[in-house]
């Protein structure tokens, strides 16, 4: 009986990495896992049943359900909290100022963790706190993974209203998006007082496993300490720590 327990198991485990690679009917997924077909269909109803799957009523095609995603996205935010800490450090042994660690909340963006330095005079303590994502270099760098259509949506204000910070920051949508383009081709962002007066930030993102944009890596400090010719050596240590911390979500690092 034990042994046949751990069949079951191993029939379900292979069930749902066939599903991985998309839609499929029963003898679809019997073929792509070599089992009989009675028996994957048994699987898949329970599967089902328990929310891991989902079964189209038209075509009759399976599908992984909304509590296998639910345990996805649980899963990777645990493994960016548990990566992220030692390449922040590592970060701000680089460069000397505060690091941080955002990702999207609703239409702005969330600073999760952080990692400061011994200096007084530091940036605002951001965690847990939303920022805009215009004038941000966090949150525009949030918005490379999106289209412009989904980046529009999210940046939307009533007729109008513009969008907040300097007048150094792109303030409506056009602008933004104008602002992403070049950006996202050179894999960085960077925000020069564009929120508030004195500030300067720059992040990169980072990716999971699909790479999809699923955080962003930054450095934020006041402009005096991080002139023009700093900034090359900031910008390569901040990219460099966002595919450091890209590599290891994805089990490379």
């Amino acid at each position: 009986m034990p042994s046949e327990s751990l069949s079951s198991v191993h029939r379900a485990l292979d069930v749902l990495r066939a599903l991985g690679q998309g839609p499929m009917g029963v003898q679809e997924v019997a073929d792509a896992v070599g089992r009989e077909k009675t028996q994957v269909s048994r699987t898949l109803k329970v599967l089902a049943q328990e929310g891991f799957l989902e079964r189209d009523p038209r075509s009759l095609r399976y599908r992984i359900g909304w509590q296998l995603l639910a345990l996805a996205s649980s899963a990777g935010e645990e493994r960016l909290h548990r990566e992220a800490p030692p390449v922040l450090r590592e970060l701000v042994h680089q460069v000397g100022e505060p690091a941080y660690l955002t990702v999207l909340s609703g239409h702005g963006v969330v600073t999760v963790l952080t990692e400061r330095t011994s200096r007084t005079l530091q940036a605002h303590e951001w965690v847990g706190r939303t920022s805009p994502l215009n004038c941000t270099s966090a949150g525009r760098a949030l918005l490379f993974g999106l289209t412009e259509e989904q980046a529009a949506t999210l940046l939307a204000t009533p007729e109008g209203v513009r969008l907040p910070g300097t007048e150094a920051a792109p303030r409506d949508v056009p602008s933004v998006l104008e602002r992403l383009r070049t950006e996202r081709a050179r894999g960085y962002a960077v925000a020069a007082e564009e929120m508030e007066p004195g500030l300067i930030a720059v992040a990169a993102p980072v990716h999971d496993h699909r790479g999809d944009v699923v955080a962003a890596v930054n450095v934020s400090a006041p402009v005096f300490r991080l002139p023009p010719d700093a900034m090359p050596q900031v910008v390569d240590a901040v990219v460099a720590a966002a595919h450091g911390l890209s590599a290891r979500l994805n089990g490379a690092g």
